[in-house]
């Protein structure tokens, strides 16, 4: 007992500094890109109003074009603001969550689908009101723990403990996990690059996120250049 408790306080430990330089909400909270973060937030709080979003999957069309750097900054900003919001390592090809909050990619929720552990085992709490599910230990077949029932319950039970939950997934022009994670979601926000994704694959990720009926929230567009700084994020969510 004294060892869980010991593990437990341990996951509860708050990020004090910015450990992989992408946190710039922690560290740098009166930046361009925090203020751009915090107005992705107010969007997402006022202007869909009528069907607001519980269960959001973050996706971009192609690797390193920034999306969980903004499924991470958008949780802390959600935190801030007093919801109590769930961030979901879902990119099992190549996790990134652990490594922007500073933590070991070992239990997560690679072993809550497969039955090892609860989500209450894996999560971390590295600020309050914001707790992280990482990846854990990588499948052989990733996309098929995502159209198992068992993952289906866990999206159920997250949408009543939280007022937010944030899917890393994959990119959607590489594999097909996207496809399967932004159909059991509320909505997508599709991340891009501004010097560095084409319009065809952003017409293409379109094209597939539709075909399965997801909900396209909007678009955040990552590495726009603004005046005060070289690094900002601009969102654009619509109904």
């Amino acid at each position: 007992m004294a060892r869980l408790q010991r593990k437990r306080l341990a996951r509860e430990e708050q990020v004090t500094g910015d450990p992989s330089g992408q946190l710039a909400t922690v560290t740098s909270p009166l930046n361009a890109a925090s203020e751009a973060y915090r107005t992705l937030r107010t969007n997402l709080l006022y202007t869909l109003l009528d069907t607001p979003p519980k269960v959001i999957v973050v996706t971009s069309p192609g690797p390193m074009e920034g999306k969980s750097t903004t499924c991470a900054n958008l949780g802390v900003v959600l935190a801030q603001a007093g919801k109590s919001t769930l961030i979901l390592d879902c990119d099992f090809r190549q996790p990134a969550i652990h490594k922007i909050f500073g933590l070991r990619n070992l239990l997560g929720v690679a072993n809550v689908l497969i039955g090892e552990r609860s989500l209450q085992e894996i999560w971390h709490e590295p600020l309050p009101g914001l707790k992280v599910g990482i990846a854990g230990s990588i499948p052989p077949l990733p996309a098929e723990l995502f159209g198992t029932n068992r993952f289906a319950d866990l999206l159920g039970q997250v949408r009543q403990e939280f007022d937010y939950v944030l899917v890393d997934a994959p990119p959607t022009n590489l594999v097909s996990d996207s496809a399967i994670l932004a159909a059991q979601g509320d909505g997508v926000v599709l991340v891009i690059d501004s010097q560095k994704t084409r319009r065809g694959s952003v017409r293409q990720a379109m094209r597939g996120l539709e075909a399965v009926g997801a909900h396209v929230l909007g678009t955040v567009m990552n590495n726009a250049k603004v005046s005060e700084s070289n690094y900002s994020t601009a969102a654009n969510l619509y109904e």
